[in-house]
């Protein structure tokens, strides 16, 4: 241990020759801190086993130098004073102990205190247990910062008030390294108590013995719900544990209650090591005990931190905060970065700590409860950013918040396990809500797990809603243990066979179980060891609770019924009705496809779906109309059932448009929509259908119905529009999931009408393009004659259906006729072979033959496109019979041979910046249009850089618009031209074709300028110009231009003027823009601040700016400005540090150059009180200013000075405070003259505070703060609190406080003084005039006949008690009840009376009398030592009682012996032994039962009596023995009587003297036995009766106690009761009903409402007389006239006070010493008035009549409310003598309303008698002689009385809260009283109802028939039994009525204990 080095330096070593100077020795450290100059280490001493207290003081002494008379007091840290009465048990080996000057004065200096923390044993017996944050998936910090909170909650369990726990996050970088501090306001450890917390393990069961803890004596917390009991600072370990996993150093700050000192512990791992590498004491180290505030010993920056928690300190009456260190870089970015995840963990473990046993409900008021008034706030500080700071009650998303508040009801229960273990549960029902489970999702268990197949628009059923975790939630004492979760119980598990309730709804339910503490956690309370097994075992019993009240019935049952009543009422399910039957479904994969039943309705949310309805859907792309196919639930049900979901078939509305059906999810309807808006979307989406046809011509050739046309007419060309209803164009059918299948085509067919029926002559199919519409190219075959029909007809793509969902699609038929035929030439050849008009056909050759074969046939002509033209091919082979044939061919066009480009002209001309559109055509050698494969074209520009190329692609139609991007030529001034090439770079044979392109420049705006306008000139305002112009000025004529590329200007139109912007402005005349003005510009203000212009064009073609900067200049001079630098406050004395900078601005501010060193001389300064001695201006080239320096002030009253600077015809003003100058005096702050000397009453307090105020030499106040102050005086003058060193505030005051004096009479001296800058500034003197304490007692004066002799039994002779004040004066005032007198046995342990020690009072104390607390001071008179005599003889008495003999008159000496060694001595009433000088004979006679029985036994010798010397009091018989053959009756009891008898004179006398005190005889019976045999068996008997009859004395004694005791406790309770109905009555006239029951914690609520409202009455601010009173030396001083009485009225305090103002000093005593005395103290200053020397038959009658009441009558009616002045006066104490004062000071002065009244009343009164003085509320006088008017009668108003005026009493109503209280106090002192003595006699009824008495009566019983028995046996006669029964003490009667009076009961008691019935040595103090 550390306190080895006891022998060190300065150490002291005290033994004795015994111990041998070292065994048995005990090292203490001690710290003298007295005085702060006190040295600051510590000084063993070494203490001898045997030493005492005495011994160890003086050693103490002699150690630090300290005179033994000094007064001082030895502590212990915790402020334990060390005393006789302690000292062995206090003063251990290396305790650490201080030397102060009181018990509770202040640490002036911190010291350190060793100690040891060795780790407890129980770390190797509980080493098993596993590591402590063995974490599950999950960060354990959040459960480390748990521990501590736990400390803290058990710290503060005894909170009355708010339970405030901070954890603050410390991680600002400027304050120093990383810190997590954790601080609560608990009840604070005492050093004992934090040594106790460093011993790893040392739990709270097993700290004993030396341990001192807050937890010793550890009792168990009463049950309360949800074992909310903060008993969760458990084991010794979670903390330290906590610490060193967050970091490496732990600093423990704490300060208990009521303790002056804080304690700090600094743990950390860099110490250990330190220590292990130095081979030190590992667990050692020191607990530093410092005052509040202290952070000296803070020096490390990186823990600057601290000063701001240790300041803090002040304020808190006590605390503990974990400052945590070196904090792991893991745990620092985790509490950054997951700052809402572990509070939200840290609010879920508190949950019912923070929110109360029903949690977190939703509730409309946050009232504070008792268990609910814990605030856990925690806050993160960071560098530059806003701390972040939560409160965990604020929370609201912890899981149990969300348990709580998303569940439909509870199921609440208990379970009872072996062993006192109590586990309370909830289970909460989380209802189906529509669409959805409530069941709050925890991100730890997701409880939605989604297969990988799961389809987004198409599901089954969802997941069950709690998933995969575990019910129950568990809670030890109240917090959670996070790793311990209970699955389920069998009788909540979900049934095997359908239940009451769906199986869903077990997997709705989660739970909470809270435990005691009889359920073993781990240390680290993170798992339950055996809750689970405990719980399940199969001998514990869950019962239900119902209304707070446990339900004996089956669980499992109950839990069923619940379920299902939470299913039927909560749950908002599907209820699916119509049962179809059931199905499968293959669209499915395989494992969904079925079963599936399927219905044809649901109820959902109160509403009916049926199949037919039209419905929405919601959360699908795209959302689906239509109306409901039929409903599927998936599952093998049948009948009506309730389901959480299903789907829904839908067909898809419009069926004519959609003709589809989809399923989707029930939960995908959309429940608001309403079904008319369902029906009107239909309605729309049916006019989207294709309607009808709109045919046009573009080329002409119309065909019109019913028109005849010649032959060969040609048709078309057609351009065909499907339209629907809307007139809106069509190319498909509506809806987006179509796909190319429901294209729309458009087929023409043409129909000729003949005999043989209709024959299709044309069809062609046409469909849309992107770029082109429905077109169908000329027809020019219709040739024959006939009826024909052009039909058009829209069909389907790919399926040409013309139909579509039943309904026919849009078509039209146009009929019309062909009549004639047109003649044309035929330009056929002689060929072989034609096929029609305008084709050329050749051929190579014919072969001939059988088979005639035409090769080479070549076919040249037009076609209509690229699809070719049909031919008919004739071929005529002339001699045959039919010599030609008729065969129909496809002409299509043949190779490309050449490119046609339009437009034809061979030089295009074109803008640019445009593109330009060439039409392009492949041709073959016939000029068709080709197609074919990668037939692309390519148009290549050349004449200018950067030209695009056009590429088109002609592969499908053999024509097309050749474009691409517009050319665009940079800088393009003039006209250019550029080269075209066009060519198909995959058709070699194809010629390019070129053009010439003549590009011109752009028309469009190309450039934007900007002008400003000067009269007739336009300056040119280039980009990015800088433009200078006046600040403040605003810029107009601004102007702008627009050029094309061209560079010809632009005309601004509407359009153009639209694209124009500008940024110094929001709104734009239009009409000035197309005037090509701009805006206005507002230059700014300040020439610091530039402004940059900017207007922008945009369009499609360009975007243009302009932009330039404004740049500000000062305009004229128009201020001075005057500008401090260096600060605006000047100390008196000295110059301004700093200087003055002086400018010329403008308007707006903007220094101008106006200055030169000429300007010097322009410049003047003035100023109230400036001193121009000094001042110095210089003018600052560099900055065109003047520096004014030197600035000061005339020594004058502090405050702001106004400076006034004046150049030429500028002016300004500065402000400059005047401060005062360095301290150099300091004053005394309202106190009295300093002349004269003050005087105080020893050990009082001073009449006021010294406040002491710092100054200048000039006497202004000097606010400098943390000056020292300190007060000097002499030795013998002491002060209370003992003299401390102080420092002045910010306003350069120090407040002393009011000392309390303790000095020898006379005057004394005290200076205050301040040290400033290393130098002494000295106050002014304070003279005290110390006198002596007439009321403080300070011995005790006791007198008594010291001749008095005090015999046992009598009476104490009378004790006059004094009580002896500080001036040797009696004080008379003193309480009888407050003296007593202690009287015990003289012993050799001392004068000090033993605890046992018996007390008398002097006096009872009355029942009126209040107990005003505890006596400040209790004293002892020296004792007195005095001898107890025994009293006169009375009794003769046995020293041992003998057995009753049965003896028999046989030969046998030994059966006929009746007593031997029998000692008789003489005793008084009280067993005193006594007689020791008498002398005389004892006579031994024998006597039978009956007196005249003459047959009496013989002793030997046949003799009837023996005598037998009697000497000093007492006699010796060896032997006596009955006669042989003695005469007697068998079996006969009788009686040896002893009695004594003088045979000297002088015992003759004595004799004579003892029969009048009357004798009581010592009777000894015997039985006699004749018969040898049965006097050995009566001998038995009568040794039997003998011990019973011990045991029945015993016995009844013990009765008749316990009755007398119970007829006592009956008797208070009788007076408790009576007592409390009185004070109930009196309460009642009050108006204070109490109720009956919870009396006292109302009559607390009462008594603390009573005295708030009697506190604010009291400090409502109230006149009161300022005037020093004189202190009262003795009790013949009253005090000052102004002090004596008060006064209600304002207006009356303040004219009688003026009346009486010059007797308002003047001292009042009861006697002319005293106030002689007082005229000596004070060398005749004060005016003195003895009321002794008054002549009091002059004084008024107080009760006489106002003097307009004439016998009795009313004389005149007054007027003014006339009253005596002396009625108006109230007396605070001694109202007999003020009345004596006040009468003769104002007689029967009278006060009126005002002068008018009092006028109207003398001259009224003089009528009938003599008008006394008439004062005025006004304050006017009249007096008595008439004379009234001029300043001396005109009272002043009350500010000029100088504080001379009568004081204003309190409040009526403070008084009547006074007696309230008062009343109330009592009667709460009365119902406890009552409550404690029934509570007594309860507990002595109930005592005597104990099997134990009923025991013991039972054996009375039996032993007195057991003793019947045996007196049977032995013969006893009814005669004996009489005569027995005489000597047996009388029983204590008892009445009908248990109550005594009280005053024959306090007497009897008082008689009682007069005096001890002993003879001893006394003594009594």
């Amino acid at each position: 241990m550390a306190a080895a080095d006891g022998g060190g330096p300065g150490g002291a070593s005290v033994g004795t020759k015994e111990d041998g100077g070292g065994v048995g020795h005990r090292t203490v450290y001690l710290f003298d801190r007295r005085e702060k100059e006190s040295e600051l280490g510590d000084r063993p001493l070494q203490v001898g086993e045997r030493l005492d207290y005495a011994g160890f003081r003086a050693s103490v002494c002699q150690t630090l130098g300290i005179s033994p008379e000094e007064k001082f007091v030895i502590t212990t840290t915790s402020r334990k004073e060390i005393t006789c009465d302690n000292f062995d048990e206090t003063v251990k080996d290396g305790v650490t102990l201080y030397l102060l000057q009181s018990v509770n004065q202040l640490l002036l200096t911190a010291t350190k205190e060793r100690i040891d923390f060795l780790p407890h044993y129980d770390t190797l017996v509980k080493s098993g247990m596993y590591e402590y944050y063995a974490s599950e998936g999950q960060n354990p910090l959040p459960f480390a910062l748990a521990e501590l909170i736990d400390n803290s909650l058990s710290a503060t369990s005894r909170n009355i008030g708010v339970r405030r726990i901070q954890i603050k996050l410390l991680f600002d970088e400027t304050q120093g390294k990383p810190a997590v501090a954790v601080i609560d306001n608990g009840r604070g450890m005492t050093s004992k108590q934090l040594n106790n917390w460093a011993v790893y393990r040392l739990s709270k069961f097993t700290r004993q013995g030396d341990f001192e803890s807050d937890h010793s004596g550890y009792v168990r917390p009463v049950p309360v719900p949800r074992s909310l009991n903060s008993d969760i600072s458990y084991f010794g370990v979670g903390g330290k544990q906590a610490v060193f996993f967050v970091g490496q150093s732990a600093r423990m700050i704490s300060k208990p209650a009521d303790s002056q000192d804080v304690h700090e512990l600094v743990l950390s791992k860099e110490d250990f090591e330190k220590k292990e590498k130095n081979k030190e004491a590992i667990y050692s180290g020191y607990i530093r005990n410092r005052k509040p505030s202290d952070s000296v010993h803070i020096t490390n920056d990186d823990e600057r931190f601290l000063h701001h928690l240790i300041i803090e300190e002040k304020e808190k009456d006590s605390f503990t905060a974990v400052v945590i260190t070196g904090v792991q870089p893991e745990h620092i970015q985790y509490l950054k970065n997951y700052f809402h995840l572990w509070t939200r963990q840290l609010a879920h473990i508190y949950h019912y700590y923070i929110h109360g046993p029903k949690g977190n409900e939703i509730r409309t008021s946050k009232e504070v409860e008792p268990l609910n008034n814990i605030d856990i706030e925690i806050s993160m500080f960071e560098k530059g950013k806003v701390p972040k700071i939560v409160n965990l009650r604020e929370i609201q998303d912890d899981m149990q918040t969300l348990y709580v508040n998303t569940a439909a009801d509870s199921f609440e229960f208990k379970a009872h396990v072996e062993g006192d273990g109590v586990v309370e549960g909830i289970i909460r029902y989380h209802p189906f809500l529509y669409d959805r489970e409530t069941y709050p999702d925890d991100p730890c268990f997701p409880s939605k797990l989604k297969d990988e197949d799961d389809e987004d628009d198409c599901f089954i059923l969802e997941k069950a809603a709690r998933g995969k975790r575990p019910i129950f939630e568990c809670f030890w004492n109240g917090r959670l243990i996070p790793y311990t979760s209970v699955e389920d119980f069998d009788w909540c598990t979900p049934p095997k066979k359908r239940g009451l309730a769906p199986i869903e709804c077990y997997n709705r339910i989660s739970g909470a179980l809270f435990t005691n503490d009889k359920f073993q956690v781990s240390t680290n309370k993170l798992t339950f060891m055996d809750l689970e097994l405990k719980l399940k075992d199969k001998n514990t019993l869950f019962t239900r609770i119902l209304n707070g009240q446990e339900q004996r019935m089956k669980i499992d049952r109950e839990f069923a019924l619940w379920l299902k009543d939470c299913h039927e009422k909560y749950d908002k399910q599907i209820k699916f009705t119509l049962f179809k039957g059931i199905i499968t479904r293959p669209d499915l994969p395989s494992k969904k496809q079925g079963p599936w039943a399927t219905y044809a309705a649901i109820e959902w949310d109160g509403k009916i779906y049926k199949a037919g309805q039209l419905v929405k859907t919601i959360k699908t792309l795209p959302l689906f109309y239509g109306s409901i196919v039929r409903f599927f639930l998936y599952g093998d049900h049948d009948g009506e059932v309730y389901a959480t979901g299903g789907e829904v078939q839908i067909a898809m509305e419009p069926q004519a448009l959609y003709d589809e059906v989809k399923t989707v999810p029930i939960a995908k309807l959309d429940r608001t929509v309403a079904e008319k808006a369902v029906k009107k979307y239909v309605e729309d989406e049916m006019a989207r259908l294709p309607d009808r046809l709109s045919i046009t011509w573009p080329e002409g050739d119309e065909l019109l119905p019913n028109e005849i046309r010649p032959a060969g007419t040609p048709i078309g060309a057609l351009r065909i529009e499907i339209l629907n209803k809307k007139g809106e164009a069509m190319q498909k059918l509506p809806g987006t999931s179509h796909g190319g299948s429901k294209k729309l085509l458009v087929e023409l067919k043409v129909i000729l009408h003949s005999s043989s029926g209709n024959k299709e002559i044309i069809s062609h199919i046409s469909q849309h393009g992107g770029k082109w519409p429905y077109w169908f190219k000329k027809m020019e075959n219709i040739q024959k004659l006939g009826n024909y029909t052009l039909k058009l007809q829209v069909v389907l793509n790919e399926s040409n259906a013309d139909t579509y969902a039943g309904r026919p699609l849009p078509s039209k038929a146009i009929k019309f006729s062909v009549k004639g035929k047109e003649k044309r030439d035929k330009p056929l050849k002689d060929c072989s072979g034609t096929i029609s008009a305008h084709c050329n056909l050749h051929f190579l050759e014919i072969t001939k033959g059988p088979n005639c074969v035409i090769r080479g046939v070549t076919a040249k002509g037009p076609v209509n496109s690229c699809q070719g033209k049909n031919y008919n091919l004739k071929v005529t082979l002339p001699g045959l019979k039919e010599d030609s044939q008729i065969s129909k061919i496809r002409l299509l066009p043949g190779h490309p041979r050449r490119l046609k480009v339009k437009p034809d002209s061979e030089i295009l001309v074109i803008e640019n910046g445009t593109a330009f559109p060439f039409q392009v055509e492949v041709l073959d050698e016939s000029d068709n249009i080709t197609a074919q494969p990668k037939l692309i074209v390519h148009c290549k520009f050349s004449g200018a850089p950067n030209l695009p190329v056009y590429v088109v692609d002609c592969s499908s139609s053999g024509t097309s618009i050749l474009t691409g991007s517009a050319i665009q030529v940079q800088n393009i001034k003039k006209d250019q031209t550029l080269k075209a090439r066009i060519e198909i770079p995959s058709c070699k044979d194809v010629a390019p074709v070129e053009k010439t392109i003549k590009l011109l420049p752009s028309s469009h705006v190309a450039r934007l300028q900007i002008f400003s306008v000067e009269g007739q000139k336009a300056i040119q305002i280039k980009h990015q110009d800088e433009v200078n112009w006046i600040a403040g000025d605003i810029m107009h004529n601004l102007i702008f231009q627009m050029y094309d590329e061209g560079e010809r200007e632009i005309n601004i139109t509407s359009a153009l003027a639209e694209k124009i912007k500008v940024n110094w402005t929001p709104e734009i005349n239009k009409e000035h823009l197309l005037q090509g003005l701009l805006p206005d510009v507002q230059v700014p203000t300040s020439v610091k601040d530039m402004r940059y212009c900017q207007v922008s064009f945009q369009d499609d073609h360009v975007s243009l700016e302009s932009a330039f900067t404004v740049r500000p200049l000062p305009d004229e001079p128009k201020h001075l400005k005057c500008e401090m630098k260096g600060g605006k406050t000047v100390q008196m004395g000295q110059e301004l540090q700093g200087e003055v900078v002086i400018i010329i601005t403008d308007q707006y501010g903007n220094q101008i150059q106006a200055f030169s060193p000429s300007s010097l001389s322009s410049l003047s300064i003035a100023g109230v009180g400036l001193d121009s001695s000094n001042l110095k201006t210089t003018f600052q080239e560099n900055t065109q200013s003047i520096s004014v320096r030197g600035i000061k002030f005339i020594p004058g009253p502090p405050g702001n000075k106004d400076l006034c600077f004046t150049w030429r015809e500028f002016s300004d003003f500065i402000r400059v405070q005047l401060i005062s100058g360095p301290p150099a005096k300091l004053l005394l702050i309202d106190w009295p003259e300093l002349k004269e000397s003050i005087p105080v009453i020893n050990g009082r307090d001073l009449q006021n505070p010294i406040i002491v105020q710092l100054c200048d030499q000039w006497d202004n106040p000097a606010p400098v703060q943390h000056v020292k102050i300190s007060l000097t005086k002499a030795s013998n003058l002491k002060l209370m609190p003992s003299n401390q060193q102080h420092k002045t505030d910010e306003k350069g005051r120090a407040n002393l406080g009011v000392f309390s004096v303790f000095a020898p009479r006379g005057e004394h001296t005290l200076q205050v003084k301040a040290i400033y800058n290393k130098s002494i500034i000295e106050g002014p003197i304070i003279k005290l005039m110390i006198l002596p304490d007439p009321e403080k007692p300070v011995r005790l004066n006791v007198k008594y006949d010291k001749d008095a002799s005090f015999l046992a039994g009598g009476l104490f002779t009378d004790f006059m008690i004094s009580v002896i004040s500080e001036d040797d004066s009696i004080i008379k005032n003193i309480n009888p009840a407050r003296i007593s007198m202690k009287m015990w046995k003289l012993s050799t342990s001392g004068n000090r009376p033993p605890a046992n020690a018996e007390t008398f009072s002097c006096n009872k104390i009355k029942d009126n009398d209040k107990e005003d607390g505890l006596c400040a001071i209790v004293m002892s008179s020296l004792p007195l030592k005095f001898e107890v005599l025994p009293n006169q003889p009375v009794k003769l008495v046995p020293k041992i009682k003998p057995p009753t003999p049965a003896v028999s008159n046989v030969r046998s000496v030994a059966s006929r012996t009746l007593v031997r060694d029998l000692h008789l001595s003489i005793t008084d009433d009280y067993d005193n032994h006594t007689g020791i000088d008498l002398v005389g004979t004892i006579i031994a006679t024998i006597k039978g039962s009956n007196e005249e029985d003459t047959d009496t036994p013989l002793f030997i010798g046949k003799v009837r009596t023996l005598e037998f010397p009697f000497v000093n009091g007492s006699a010796e018989i060896m032997s006596l023995v009955l006669a042989e053959s003695s005469p007697g009756r068998d079996s006969t009891e009788y009686f040896i009587v002893f009695e004594p008898r003088d045979t000297l004179d002088n015992l003759v006398l004595l004799s004579i003297n003892l029969v009048f005190i009357i004798f009581k005889l010592f009777k000894l019976s015997q039985f006699f036995f004749l018969d040898v045999k049965k006097q050995q068996q009566m001998a038995a008997l009568t040794k039997e009766k003998d011990q019973l009859s011990q045991s029945i004395v015993m016995y009844k004694s013990l009765f008749e106690a316990s009755q007398q005791l119970l007829n006592e406790m009956k008797c208070q309770v009788e007076e408790a009761r009576l007592k409390e109905a009185q004070l109930q009555n009196e309460l009642k006239i009050h108006n204070i009903d109490i109720p009956t029951t919870q009396q006292v914690p109302h009559i607390e609520a009462l008594l603390k409402r009573k005295l708030s409202e009697q506190e604010e009455l009291k400090k409502k601010p109230r006149r009161s007389c300022t005037l020093p009173n004189y202190t009262k030396g003795s009790g013949d001083v009253l005090g000052k006239i102004a002090h004596l009485a008060q006064i209600e009225d304002d207006r009356a305090a303040m004219v009688i006070s003026w009346h009486l103002a010059s007797d308002m000093d003047c001292v009042v005593t009861l006697t002319t010493d005293a106030a002689r005395r007082i005229y000596d103290e004070t060398q005749g200053r004060q005016q003195v008035l003895p009321l002794d020397s008054i002549y009091k038959k002059t004084l008024p009658d107080w009760k006489r009549p106002l003097p307009h009441f004439r016998n009795g009558k009313l004389y005149f009616k007054p007027i003014g409310d006339p009253v005596f002045a002396r009625d108006l006066l109230t007396f605070p104490d001694n109202i007999e003598h003020c009345e004596t004062v006040f009468g003769m000071l104002l007689g029967d002065t009278i006060i009126l309303d005002n002068l008018d009244a009092a006028n109207h009343y003398r001259k009224e009164v003089v009528k009938i008698t003599h008008c006394p003085t008439l004062l005025t509320r006004d304050g006017d006088r009249i007096r008595s002689n008439g004379k009234f008017g001029g300043l001396q009668n005109k009272a002043p108003p009350m500010d000029k009385l100088r504080g001379m005026v009568f004081g204003a009493p309190v409040p009526k109503q403070c008084l009547i809260l006074g007696e309230q209280i008062d009343l109330l106090q009592q009667y709460r002192s009365a119902v406890c009283k009552l409550d404690s003595v029934n509570k007594d006699l309860n507990s002595q009824l109930e005592y005597l109802r104990t099997p134990d008495m009923k025991k013991k009566k039972q054996e009375l019983d039996e032993h007195e028939k057991n003793l019947k028995l045996i007196e049977e046996k032995l013969g006893m006669t009814p005669i004996r039994k009489c005569n027995d029964s005489l000597r047996h003490s009388p029983k204590v009667e008892t009445t009908d009525c248990p109550v005594p009076p009280k005053r024959m009961r306090r007497e009897a008691t008082r008689q009682n204990s007069v005096i001890p019935i002993v003879t001893k040595t006394l003594s009594c103090c």
